[in-house]
This record gives structure tokens, C-alpha cells and sequence, in this order.
């Protein structure tokens, strides 16, 4: 009886570690990246006609590189956002004869970048988007620590910040 006992804590304990180990809600997930992180910003500064050390210097080196294709880069990137859903984008570079960019294909299109996109600049964004207008702001009540600070930030008189002299280059 006491053998049992000891073996079915013992099982229990294990299967409680081996739990411990599995996926748990609310428990922490990296992202998980891999490939070349390709930017729009990187696809606008591709012209035609650029050598592959330019297109190099931009992008940075292909992840692959096709030995039937010798003309034709290829990069890939993906991100799997905290065991989310995995998203990946390519872009395929070609070359011609004469080691020059002739064209380019995949998820990346000409236009506003990523970031203009996501502060609300570029051309499409700033006519699509109304302006918010700015609230009219209640005073502070009277007496109130609201009213101190804004009166003390009122009273503050600015000081001009003193600019050093010029170094004298000039050996004597």
C-alpha cells in the first residue's frame, strides 16, 4: 500500500512537471523572425539599371540565391508575432546579362512606406483621415493644485542659453 501511494505521487508530481512545460494562457511567447527584414523605404530606393553591389548595398545580402537562376535574388521574411499567425512577405530581384536590376516582384508595391502609413503621413493617408479638432479646455477650478502648477509654470521667465565662444585655431 505504501509502494502505491509513493508511486502515484511520484507519477502525479511528474505529470505535473511535464504540464509545467506545455503552453499555459497569459505565459509569455517570443516573436520569432527570420529572413531578411525588407523595408518599402528599401524597395523605393531600387532604380533599374543599378549593379547588383548597389542592390546589395540597399537590401543587403539575398537569403537565396538560386544556382539555376544565377539572375534572380530572392528575399524572404517572416514573423510569427507571440505564436500567432505566421506572416511572411518575398521580393525576387532579376538581373540581366550585364549584372544590372532589371525588375522586381513580390508583396512590395511603389508608394507610401510602412511608416508614413502608420503616422498618418503620405498622400492617400492625409486626405482619408480628418483632423481631429482640438478641445476647448476648462480652466482650472480656483484654488486648486491644477491652478498652483499652471500659475507657476506661468511665472517661469526663460533664460537665454549661453553660447561658447569660438576656438581659437589659430597656434601662437
Amino acid at each position: 500500500m505504501q509502494k502505491t501511494k509513493l508511486l502515484l505521487t511520484s507519477l502525479s508530481l511528474t505529470g505535473l512537471f511535464a504540464l509545467a512545460g506545455c503552453s499555459f494562457p497569459g505565459v509569455y511567447k517570443i516573436d520569432i523572425q527570420q529572413g531578411n527584414v525588407v523595408t518599402q523605404d528599401m524597395i523605393d530606393q531600387l532604380r533599374p539599371g543599378m549593379t547588383r553591389r548597389q542592390v546589395r548595398f540597399i537590401m543587403g545580402n539575398p537569403l537565396i540565391t538560386d544556382t539555376f537562376h544565377a539572375d534572380r535574388w530572392d528575399y524572404l521574411y517572416s514573423i510569427q508575432p507571440g505564436g500567432g499567425q505566421r506572416l511572411q512577405e518575398r521580393v525576387s530581384l532579376v538581373f540581366d546579362g550585364s549584372d544590372q536590376l532589371v525588375g522586381l516582384a513580390g508583396d512590395f508595391m511603389p508608394g507610401v512606406s510602412r511608416d508614413q502609413a502608420i503616422m498618418g503621413e503620405g498622400s492617400d493617408t492625409d486626405s482619408a483621415q480628418p483632423q481631429a479638432k482640438p478641445q476647448d479646455e476648462t480652466p482650472p477650478a480656483p484654488g486648486s493644485l491644477l491652478e498652483q502648477i499652471q500659475r507657476e509654470v506661468d511665472q517661469v521667465e526663460t533664460v537665454p542659453v549661453p553660447t561658447p565662444e569660438p576656438l581659437d585655431t589659430d597656434p601662437q
